[in-house]
C-alpha cells in the first residue's frame, strides 16, 4: 500500500574511496520492507561534484542532515571501514541532538575508538606503497590501481577520506551508546582484527555481539550474503528488543551465529 512506513529504513554509509555502488546489490539481499538508502559522502558517487569534506566531525554532520528529515520509521545504519566511524559519529550526534534513535548500529571492519591512532598511517605513503596495501585490502577495483589516468582520478580521493580516518580521535567524553550495536569483522583483516572489534562492546549498553567471517577487510566483496543475513538477523533481533521494551512482552530469538 502506498504511503506504508517501511518496517526498518536502513542507511547504509561506504569505505573510504567508496560510494553506493559498491554495496548496490544490497537491497536485493534484504527483507522487502526495509526500506534501504545507500548513502554517499559528498564528492563521492552521486555527489562526486560535491567538494569533499575532510574531517569526521563535520561529515558525520553533513550525512545527519542529509537524513534527518527521513528519520520518521524505525531506523538503523549500517557502515563499513570509513562508513563504520561516520555510523557511530553520527548516531553520537543523534543521541546529543535527542533526535528520534536508532534502533540498531551495525560497525564493520572499523575498531573501536579506544584503538584510534594506533594502526598504519596509509594516507602519507608513496603512490606504489598505497597501490600495494589497496590491492591487498580489497575493494578497490583492480583497473583502478593499474591504470595511471584512473589513479590520478582516484589517489586524491583516498587519501582525503584516509587521512580523515586516520586523524579522527574520539571525543574525551563519550560514553556507551544507547543503541543496540553489532560489530563485524573479518577473520584475516590486519588492520581491523577481531580482537579490536570486540572493543566495541564498551560502546554500546546493548552490545549484540561481534560476528566474525571468513576473509578479509571487504570479505563480502565477491557474495555479501553471510554479511547481509547477519545484518538483517541483528537488525531484527534489535526490533523486537525495542517492541519489548515498550510493551513488556518476550521477544522471540533472531540472533543467529555469521
Amino acid at each position: 500500500m502506498a504511503g506504508t512506513p517501511p518496517v526498518l529504513r536502513l542507511f547504509v554509509l561506504h569505505h573510504a574511496g567508496g560510494s553506493h555502488l559498491s554495496y548496490r546489490r544490497w537491497p536485493a539481499g534484504l527483507p522487502r520492507s526495509w526500506d534501504v538508502r545507500l548513502l554517499d559522502a559528498p564528492g563521492h558517487g552521486m555527489l562526486l561534484d560535491q567538494p569533499r569534506i575532510t574531517d569526521a566531525g563535520k561529515l558525520a554532520d553533513r550525512l545527519l542532515a542529509d537524513i534527518e528529515r527521513e528519520l520518521t520509521a524505525p531506523y538503523a545504519l549500517f557502515g563499513h571501514s570509513m562508513g563504520g566511524l561516520l555510523a557511530y559519529e553520527v548516531t553520537r550526534r543523534i543521541v546529543a541532538r535527542r533526535l528520534p534513535l536508532p534502533v540498531w548500529a551495525g560497525i564493520s571492519a572499523r575498531p573501536a575508538p579506544q584503538f584510534a591512532g594506533l594502526g598504519r598511517t596509509l594516507h602519507t605513503l608513496s603512490d606504489e606503497e598505497l597501490r600495494f596495501r589497496l590491492r591487498h585490502l580489497g575493494g578497490t577495483p583492480g583497473a583502478v590501481l593499474d591504470d595511471p589516468d584512473l589513479w590520478a582520478l582516484f589517489a586524491p580521493l583516498v587519501r582525503c577520506d584516509l587521512r580523515l580516518v586516520e586523524t579522527w580521535r574520539p571525543a574525551a567524553d563519550a560514553g556507551p551508546l544507547p543503541v543496540a550495536l553489532s560489530a563485524y569483522a573479518g577473520g584475516t583483516d590486519l588492520s581491523a582484527p577481531p580482537a579490536r572489534m570486540a572493543g566495541w562492546a564498551r560502546h554500546s549498553d546493548r552490545f549484540l555481539g561481534l560476528r566474525v567471517f571468513d576473509g578479509g577487510h571487504f570479505h563480502f566483496d565477491g557474495d555479501p550474503s553471510a554479511l547481509l543475513r547477519q545484518i538483517r538477523l541483528d537488525a531484527t533481533a534489535a526490533l523486537d528488543g525495542a517492541a519489548v521494551r515498550r510493551s513488556g512482552s518476550p521477544a522471540p530469538d533472531h540472533f543467529g551465529a555469521a
